[in-house]
């Protein structure tokens, strides 16, 4: 467990894991290959030397991308579970407010589209469902255009929770931005959208 109470994800094997031989934390591990001079360091910087000194014969250069995902990811994650319990929601009842709030009026969708939305089996979208309806978050009706199906909707209280939640959450996100001025953020999520683009595409 590290500090903080997050979960290192690689085990003690991974990649991200210390090489049992490094030095100890305070003994400089030396420049990582390509570093530009005077450039500020951080943690993958040191896992990154200690494995090229391990196992020199290795192209370990995705850490410097991956392993830095990797963190940024568990800080988006604690400041999105801050953000919404602020607000008295799970995440997982934001992902289905927020994707309805998304719809436009009258904020509805089926449940079909609610689990495309979602990634979530049949079950836990019809479980999530029952809690958010109880909860006043949500209503279900019938599909007016089908009138054997169902679609779920938003209610008013369920519009001001999301819409909270939402404007908590950007206000989280932007301080974990606040080391990039907007071009460098641009310029970010340029290379993110392209790294991530045909993991997106259709199969």
């Amino acid at each position: 467990m590290a500090p903080g109470g997050e979960e290192r994800p690689n085990g003690p094997g991974g990649p991200d894991a210390r090489p049992a031989r490094a030095p100890a934390r305070d003994e400089p591990a030396g420049p990582v290959r390509g570093e530009p001079a005077g450039q500020v360091r951080d943690e993958v910087d040191d896992l990154v030397a200690r494995w090229q000194a391990e196992r020199p014969d290795l192209d370990v250069s995705p850490l410097q991308v991956l392993s830095r995902l990797s963190r940024l990811a568990r800080h988006l994650d604690l400041a999105r579970r801050a953000a919404f319990a602020a607000h008295g929601l799970e995440q997982w009842e934001f992902d289905v407010l927020s994707a309805l709030r998304r719809q436009g009026p009258p904020y509805q969708l089926s449940p079909g589209a609610l689990l495309h939305a979602t990634l979530v089996t049949s079950g836990t979208m019809t479980n999530r469902i029952d809690r958010l309806a109880a909860a006043g978050l949500v209503s279900r009706r019938r599909d007016e255009q089908d009138k054997r199906g169902v679609v779920v909707a938003l209610t008013p209280r369920g519009q001001a929770a999301a819409d909270a939640a939402l404007e908590g959450l950007l206000e989280r996100e932007r301080e974990l931005l606040t080391g990039l001025d907007t071009a460098q953020q641009a310029d970010l999520a340029g290379l993110l959208r392209i790294l991530l683009a045909p993991f997106d595409a259709p199969a």
